[in-house]
């Protein structure tokens, strides 16, 4: 069953594009001045050639007198050839702006991601959103993306229903004279005005049949939606990228998504969108144009009626034929773009859906003290937390302290609540009860901004940018080389540093440049290592911070860990117990509550305990 589109009023699409066009000119300057201009110049020059013609072929009908002629020839190819120079050049300034207006409004959707609240950013809901607006725009441009053909149809329409109308006022004033003798009935009132209505009618039915074919497709929306998701997964998969190449050709994935493509009909023939392509959205579109013929040949007989009976000459009928076809053109354009604004809104709407999301995290006021003894203390009181839509706590009733420049190693099985409880430190969400205090004061009293930059983290899941090495360790285009290289050296790139010819130059990846280096998994998580000691925060965080590294740089990173951490409080999440050994504080996570605390010596003593269970093991892996 098709789902009944709702409709937006006319109201509220204009206030929805109104804001749309606002936006794009923040971000893109100027982005609809090439439009407008070629717009107007697109609709205007063929007034002109079409009065200019007109000229020239009532003096060939009649006087023919050379020098008026030539004239009439010299001033038309002068304003054609100015009128197609001028296009051109405003055509090239058009397709360069319309090159970069389709990528600007990625821009709207980075800001509103990084200004966003971390939890509503993770929501599957905000996620599903945002496939709903891509999707959207992959279909048939819905969005931003026609913003540009929305102006530029509109300043064409208005430009030539003007423009139609200056040349055709002379077409219901001029009278047949009374020795025409029976179509000096044209003359009368009720001929003129029945022409004008048949005009108006045939501009709005056009325009009403080819908004019915766009309401069409509001109601297949989601199910082109689901389609362009199967297959822009299925029939799209990106080339080049190692891991998936290596899985399709061993478990013959390609296969599996063939077969999914052929059993999921959303486009082809027999699917909905085929029925209303054929049973709608195409009859509707072709009476649209088969009604503008209609009205074409209605208005040649009028106007040749006049003509015979001497009310104008032969140049005239070329003028008033034109003119009244182009004004009903024109007009029909004009209807039909806000016709299909009314569709596009439905889009916008679920756009500013997604860019109104409301910041409900209190961002507070106060700002985090920078000491130079770097004596933070931190302390979670009785913390309890739990996903948004979720029913299962994924910490309960945490309680803990942090003993200021020491090292703790959180532990504990998958699903224990190990990266949460380091969400919840950095405020990426708040906890849902008790409080986590910073120096004595909650956290959320403190200024976001200025409370995330105590804390530097390395991920399970960090990024690299496609940028040369020295700007991804420091996080700016413009850094300290030298600390850069030292933090490298630290993480233990130093070799590999020093065999790059560029050196902190080093472009990472081919995305954006044919030499770029290509990194191994261990590589990339030392230079992300890096990157959290360049920063040089109170806070040193790493999650799973030699996941990917072999035991010889595992043990290269352990073994000079305390020296890398310095007088920084050091916190780290492994599933590798062995490395706990060097940290001063342990504290054992089991299902979203701290079970155990301790130094590893006194945890393995407890033989009873999660932490020593754990520890055996994984022991008998490496012993006899």
């Amino acid at each position: 069953m098709q789902k009944k589109a709702e409709g937006v009023s006319l109201r509220e699409t204009f206030a929805l594009h109104r804001r749309a066009a606002r936006d794009m000119r923040r971000v893109a300057p100027g982005c609809f001045a090439p439009f407008i201009l070629c717009a107007v110049v697109e609709a205007a020059s063929p007034y002109a050639v079409i009065w200019l013609s007109a000229r020239l072929i009532d003096e060939l009908s009649t006087l023919r007198r050379p020098e008026i002629l030539g004239r009439w020839v010299l001033w038309t190819v002068a304003v054609s050839a100015a009128a197609g120079m001028l296009k051109a050049v405003l055509q090239r300034w058009k397709n360069v702006r319309s090159e970069l207006f389709g990528k600007q409004d990625e821009v709207l959707y980075t800001e509103n991601f990084l200004r966003m609240d971390y939890a509503d950013c993770e929501r599957q809901e905000t996620r599903d959103l945002f496939s709903q607006i891509q999707q959207n725009a992959n279909w048939s441009g819905w969005g931003f993306s026609c913003l540009t053909l929305f102006c530029t149809q509109a300043v064409q329409g208005i430009t030539g229903i003007l423009g139609a109308a200056a040349l055709t006022v002379s077409l219901f004033t001029r009278k047949v004279p009374a020795s025409a003798g029976r179509l000096t009935v044209l003359n009368h009132p009720i001929f003129l005005a029945g022409l004008l209505l048949l005009i108006a009618a045939f501009t709005c039915m056009g325009p009403a049949l080819v908004g019915r074919a766009n309401a069409i497709w509001n109601t297949l929306a989601e199910q082109v939606r689901f389609g362009n998701r199967v297959f822009s997964h299925f029939a799209f998969m990106q080339p080049g990228k190692k891991e998936e190449d290596m899985d399709r050709r061993m478990y013959r994935q390609g296969e599996l998504a063939e077969h999914y493509l052929s059993t999921v009909n959303i486009f082809g023939m027999g699917s909905p969108i085929a029925k209303a392509s054929y049973t709608i959205v195409g009859p509707s579109k072709a009476l649209s144009a088969a009604l503008s013929a209609i009205l074409s040949g209605v208005v040649y007989l009028f106007v040749c009626l006049k003509a015979l009976g001497g009310a104008f000459g032969i140049g005239s009928v070329t003028q008033y034929v034109s003119a009244v076809t182009t004004f009903s053109g024109n007009a029909a354009l004009l209807l039909s773009t806000v016709s299909h604004m009314q569709a596009n809104a439905e889009f916008l709407k679920t756009i500013y859906t997604f860019l109104d999301i409301p910041n409900s995290m209190y961002q507070g006021s106060l700002t985090t003290e920078k000491r130079s003894d770097r004596q933070y203390d931190v302390e979670f009181r009785d913390v309890s937390f739990r996903y948004p839509g979720s029913d299962i706590w994924a910490l309960r009733h945490v309680n803990m302290r942090f003993k200021v420049g020491k090292r703790l190693a959180i532990v504990g099985e998958n699903g224990s609540g190990k990266t949460t409880f380091i969400k919840l430190l950095c405020r990426l969400y708040d906890p849902q009860e008790g409080q986590i205090l910073l120096n004595g004061i909650d956290i959320r009293k403190y200024r976001y901004d200025d409370y995330m930059g105590i804390f530097a983290v390395v991920f399970q899941d960090f990024q690299l940018l496609d940028q040369p090495l020295g700007a991804n360790v420091a996080g700016s285009a413009a850094y300290d080389r030298a600390r850069a290289e030292k933090a490298l050296t630290d993480a233990g790139f130093g070799e590999r540093l020093a065999a790059m010819e560029k050196g902190l130059d080093t472009m990472l990846y081919r995305e954006l440049t044919e030499d770029g280096v290509e990194l191994s998994g261990g590589e990339a998580q030392k230079i992300a290592i890096a990157r959290a000691l360049y920063k040089d925060a109170p806070f040193l965080i790493l999650d799973e911070p030699t996941a990917a590294l072999d035991p010889i740089a595992e043990a290269e990173i352990y073994s000079k860990f305390d020296e890398i951490a310095g007088d920084r409080t050091a916190i780290f999440i492994s599933h590798r117990l062995s490395s706990c050994k060097f940290c001063d504080e342990i504290a054992v996570f089991d299902k979203g509550a701290v079970i155990q605390q301790g130094s590893h010596a006194a945890l393995l003593a407890d033989s009873g305990g999660k932490y020593c269970a754990l520890w055996n093991a994984q022991a008998q892996y490496y012993t006899e």
